[in-house]
């Protein structure tokens, strides 16, 4: 993938009452240096409690809001240390048996992003507005009841990953040097595929021990990377740590590496991802009136498509050099076709334009490049001359507002942080994206592939059931791709029931779109139901 964010980037407090005060340096240790004394104050958790109200689709409902802090400890010798500490907000409805009541643990992805997006713009209490798909105007910024929070089927529970948010690596030591080999270590254990999974299963099993919720009906949703995270950490909880989750909810999915579009070029003779972007592309060009041909609808010309790439289009990529020259034009006008860009252009790349090309050139006769995650966004391009998209215009179009109220919502009415960074994203100068899946033989992986940990939980726990959702103008992880990669999952045919598919007229982040969401919302509590073994 191009290294943009998929989701495109510290004083410790002590609660009492629901108010922040600074902790006392007594508490931190006498006589530590203030930088000790800080990472010591990071290894004592912390918990605000608040109350509120929601209104989803007219029913009114109550909660109980958690804001608060689980610290984390490491393994073998280091077993009783404080290695990180891992921000969440729940909420719980109040009134509710919680041994009944399903709970859902939710974050982004990235890797290395704040669950922020999915807290603010999903299924949280309150919901930020902005713009369908144009530049949402500068603050004031407005923020409203969720009318499709998703807190009238389950408890939340928004995780920050580790370094993000008010989430934060913990290195005590006694001097300087050894705090920053020690947090050099930290980094290296967490900002990792198989790491970054260990901290959210031991966070889960924590929380669950913490808030009495181990016998809840539980599920995951993770968005992009946390989709990737979604997997690995399924296949941890069911099997190391014997936690059956009732379902897995995976939104704008990426499990599988060699299925990204960004950047293929990384990895010559590799054409699936220009195969399973294509649809995408198609969607895009629809959108923007840039199809020749227009058709009226939608879905049926993505049906169309999506046989064309895994037809004629995958055919004629497999032929590489072979590929005769008459054949060669006839596969480049009916790309024209199906993309508007023009047949020149497809003949000049080989028939071959990663997402970056193709964001930038679908709009150049108005010097505009559309966005990356969402691409009915489109902003004007950096340098009119590149190849390729230098920024995310959708990206550009809604974080601001995003990152503005929450920051007055987690201080003002969560009262948490009022003296703390939030880290939208985490400072990762590497991530490690060697994987070491189950039922593979025991290496390491060239390219995250994360499909057998997905088999590997639903065939050990064969009742857990996945919900695939996406959106058509998402470039940055395409439907087509996600429906791909759970079509080659290495389970026996008779678990294919246990998949659910639907997709939405969005982008990546899906509930940008306020229909989308209504729908994502409406889907995602009918998968509840149907799965929280109650009803």
């Amino acid at each position: 993938m191009r290294k943009r964010t998929l989701c495109t980037a510290l004083a410790a407090l002590c609660l009492t009452s629901g108010l922040a005060v600074a902790a006392p340096a007594s508490d931190a240790g006498a006589g530590s240096s203030p930088e000790q004394a800080a990472m010591q104050a990071l290894a004592k958790p912390q918990t605000s409690t608040t109350s509120g109200s929601v209104t989803v689709e007219g029913k009114r409902i109550e909660y109980t809001a958690k804001a608060g802090t689980i610290v984390l400890h490491g393994s073998g010798d280091e077993a009783n240390t404080p290695t990180v500490r891992m921000f969440y907000v729940a909420y719980f409805k109040k009134g509710a048996d919680a041994a009944k009541r399903p709970v859902t643990f939710l974050y982004n992805g990235g890797p290395g992003s704040s669950s922020m997006w999915l807290h603010m713009g999903a299924f949280g209490p309150h919901r930020v507005v902005t713009k369908d798909d144009t530049h949402t105007p500068a603050a004031p910024y407005q923020l409203t009841n969720n009318d499709y929070s998703l807190l009238d089927a389950s408890d939340l529970v928004f995780i920050d990953a580790p370094g993000t948010g008010f989430s934060r690596l913990i290195a005590e030591a006694d001097s300087k040097d050894k705090r920053d080999a020690l947090m050099k270590q930290r980094k290296k254990t967490y900002y990792s595929v198989d790491g970054d999974g260990h901290a959210f299963a031991q966070f889960i099993t924590d929380f669950l021990s913490q808030y009495g919720r181990w016998n809840s009906p539980k599920y995951l949703f993770g968005e992009s990377y946390g989709t990737t995270r979604s997997a690995v950490l399924s296949n941890i909880l069911t099997n190391e740590d014997n936690v059956d989750l009732n379902g897995v909810v995976l939104l704008s999915q990426i499990l599988n590496f060699d299925t990204s579009i960004d950047g293929p070029d990384r990895n010559p003779g590799v054409d699936l991802p220009y195969e399973l972007a294509l649809p995408t592309y198609a969607a895009t060009a629809w959108y923007h009136h840039k199809l020749p041909n227009r058709p009226a609808d939608l879905e049926p010309f993505l049906k169309e498509v999506e046989q064309f790439a895994s037809g004629a289009y995958a055919h004629a990529l497999m032929q590489g050099s072979a590929l005769s020259d008459a054949e060669r034009q006839s596969i480049a006008e009916k790309l024209h076709q199906y993309t508007g860009l023009p047949t020149a252009y497809w003949l000049k790349a080989n028939l071959r334009v990663d997402g970056g090309q193709f964001e930038k050139n679908l709009l150049a006769d108005s010097d505009d490049s559309t966005g990356r995650l969402d691409a009915r966004f489109a902003g004007p391009s950096i340098d009119p001359l590149s190849e390729s998209s230098e920024y995310d215009p959708q990206s550009s179009a809604i974080s601001s507002a995003y990152v503005s109220l929450f920051n007055d919502y987690v201080r003002k009415d969560l009262k948490f942080g009022q003296h703390a960074h939030y880290r939208l994203f985490a400072d990762i100068d590497h991530w490690d994206f060697k994987h070491n899946a189950p039922g593979v033989g025991g290496g390491f992986q060239a390219t995250t592939n994360v499909l057998p940990d997905l088999a590997m939980a639903m065939k050990t726990d064969p009742d857990m059931k996945v919900m695939l959702n996406g959106g058509y103008y998402d470039l940055a992880t395409p439907f087509y791709a996600a429906e791909y990669e759970m079509h080659h999952l290495p389970i026996p045919k008779r678990l294919d029931k246990n998949i659910s598919y639907d997709f939405y007229p969005s982008g990546h982040m899906v509930y940008a779109h306020v229909p989308s969401l209504k729908k994502l919302h409406d889907n995602v509590v009918r998968f509840i139901d149907a799965t929280d073994n109650l009803h």
